[in-house]
This record gives C-alpha cells, structure tokens and sequence, in this order.
C-alpha cells in the first residue's frame, strides 16, 4: 500500500514539483552564514530524490568536501517520473532494466577530482561510482520513506534534506519527528496550521527556513504535466521557460538555526498606526477589531504589530517568516483542525476566529515578551 500511496501523491499533479538548484543554494548559504561547520561531519540523507536527476543531492554532492560531509544518500523510489531522464552511469545494462529504473540508493563517502582538472565540479559527479568506496544499489523495496529498509538510513542520517510529495506531508513530517533528526524541506505555506505540525511551531522545535517563504518559487515538472498556462508564464517571466511551473504559497521548514529568525522586528506604536499606518483600511480607525469568541486584537497586516500592546493579537500566518522567538510567544492559531475555544477561552489548540460573526483568515494568537 505504501508503494500506491507514494506513486499516487508523486503523479498527483500538485505533488509534481522539482527544485530548482538557485533555490537551494539561496536557502543552504543561511545555514552556512550562521554556522560554517553546520554539515561538517555529518550524514546527509536525501529520500523521495533520484540521485541522478535531484538538485538536492547534485548540490550536496558538488560541495561535498568544502561542507566537510560525512557521507551523503539518495534514495529513489519505484516509478518515479524523473528517473533516468538527465543522467544514466549504466548505459551497459538493458534499457527497461537499468539500476535508475528500480528503486536504489547511492551512497557517497568520498568525492574526488576525477578527470583531473584541479576542480571538483558536476563531472565528478558523473563519475561517482569510479570511486569504489562510493555505491550504487538497489532497494529490495519500493523506496517510499515509510518502509523499514528507508527508516534505516534515516536513522543512521544526522539530516534529512528534500522536496516530499504535499500530499504526503503529514506522515513525513511525523516520520521525521519521531527519531528528532535535523531536517530541512519544502512545504505548503498551509501545512504550518495541520495538527501535526502546528503544535512543533508553537513550542520551537520547528521553524520557516530562510529564504523564500511564501513568495513565488519556481519548480520544474516532468515533460507532459500540465501546468496553468498563468503558472508557466510567471514562471517564464522569473527565468524558466519551459517544463516549470511557479508557487506562491510554498515555504522552507527545518529545525536547523539559521541567524535570519533571530532578528527582531521593528514596529509602531498602536497610535501611529492608527495616524499613520500605510494601509488605508487601518489608518485612520478609532481602534484595532476584536475578536468576537477571544480576548485579542485583529492585526491584518504584520508591519502593523502594535509595539506598545501587552494583550493577545492575531496575526497573518505570513507573521512566521520573520517571527523571532526573543521577541514573541505563540500562543495558538485558527483555522486549521480540532476545537479550540471552550466559554470564550483559549484552549491552546486550533480553531477559528470571527469579527462581527463573520470569519476571520487564517490567524495566528501571540503576545510580546517583555524583558523585567
């Protein structure tokens, strides 16, 4: 069932998404800006990314020495759409029983100047498996990241680093979770409010990455999807013509530091908004909305955060790009599963929201904290 699961999600047109090398080195530079040795002796562990076509695994492998990896792996999974496609090291074998067609593994310890040419560059990563320290094999299963045989080299990972299918989120965020490995992937900006991840949110076990949350990215597709014709033009518009398709609301998750969300933001006082504020449904009111079922404020737009207010504000979700946790408590959110509200009480777990009995968006609840 895992294997018809994953192939379903992986052929689902909103699971058919590709990273582009630009994003991932944009992201991964974060990391490094605040901690130059963050990979350096560590396992890499790339699943749900044939080796010979992710970014993911391209990228890691070309900076394999200067991060100073341990040892860096990709698994594929059975049916993938992409596999095979770019790149092939085993020409040698029948077409319809290459190794790339089957679910595998590559497992790489060593990355060296192959050709000779004083760089370690994407030719050496044509020929990895000339060093025979590094191995090529197929899996005896399917390959979906919720068999035994994946959950191994998980374990033996220090982080998980990939693009798992949207649809899937939920089980692999629970799958990463459960033995507490580092881990940095994309998501659905609308999977920070599902149960099972909100809650790591709110406490500080997880948090939005660096770089590119919930502005537009650009993904790549296998030949033949069909893409929205507005999609694919924006996606020309940023660059990429062609087989791609571009997200607005998708986002970076990880559990990794990165020094970006320890910058505190600037605000106004909740009477210069009010005078000043260059939103002109908030400027010039009396006061900020209500809740109708909550003791806190509406603040519609994040720069409009009053600096001077101790009480409870909603906020957009948008709030947990440059959230910084010295700064803020986050103390719920809306719209998402589960009760919330018991007589008009926050119960800390997800709800919904209305002004004027008419429903609020999604909202997250937080407060300052103040230094005594």
């Amino acid at each position: 069932m895992g294997n018809v699961n994953l192939a379903q999600a992986k052929n689902a047109k909103n699971d058919e998404f590709y990273t582009q090398w630009a994003d991932i080195e944009r992201e991964i530079q974060a990391y490094l800006e605040f901690d130059p040795d963050v990979f350096r002796g560590k396992t890499v562990f790339c699943p749900c990314d044939d080796p010979y076509e992710s970014n993911f695994f391209k990228y890691f492998a070309l900076a394999f020495n200067d991060f100073g990896l341990k040892k860096l792996i990709a698994t594929c999974y059975a049916g993938s759409p992409i596999s095979n496609t770019q790149l092939s090291l085993f020409t040698d074998e029948p077409v319809e029983d290459r190794t790339t067609k089957a679910p595998h593994k590559l497992e790489v310890v060593e990355l060296s100047d192959f050709n000779n040419d004083g760089a370690t560059d994407l030719l050496d990563i044509q020929w990895i498996l000339e060093n025979k320290k590094n191995a090529l094999t197929r899996l005896d299963g399917d390959g979906d990241f919720r068999s035994e045989e994946v959950k191994k080299l998980r374990d033996e990972s220090d982080i998980i680093v990939t693009n798992p299918p949207f649809s899937l989120f939920r089980d692999f965020i629970a799958w990463l979770v459960e033995q507490s490995k580092q881990f940095l992937v994309i998501a659905n900006m609308n999977a920070i409010t599902y149960k099972e991840v909100f809650p790591l949110i709110k406490d500080n076990q997880i948090w939005l990455g660096a770089t590119g949350n919930g502005n537009d990215m650009v993904f790549s597709v296998p030949n033949g999807v069909e893409v929205a014709v507005k999609d694919k033009a924006k996606a020309a518009r940023l660059g990429y013509v062609g087989d791609y398709t571009r997200l607005g609301n998708s986002c970076w998750l990880t559990n990794i530091d990165h020094g970006r969300r320890h910058l505190p933001m600037q605000f106004m006082t909740m009477a210069d908004n009010l005078k000043f504020s260059r939103h002109k449904d908030l400027r010039g009111k009396a006061s900020y909305d209500r809740y109708d079922n909550y003791n806190a404020i509406e603040v519609p737009y994040v720069d409009a955060i009053p600096s001077d207010y101790d009480g409870v504000m909603g906020v957009p979700v948008s709030f947990l790009d440059k959230y910084c946790p010295e700064q803020f408590v986050i103390l719920g959110a809306t719209e998402s599963e589960g009760k919330g509200f018991s007589n008009g009480l926050w119960t800390g777990s997800i709800a919904q929201a209305t002004i004027n009995e008419k429903r609020v968006y999604k909202r997250l609840f937080i407060k300052h904290i103040r230094e005594h």
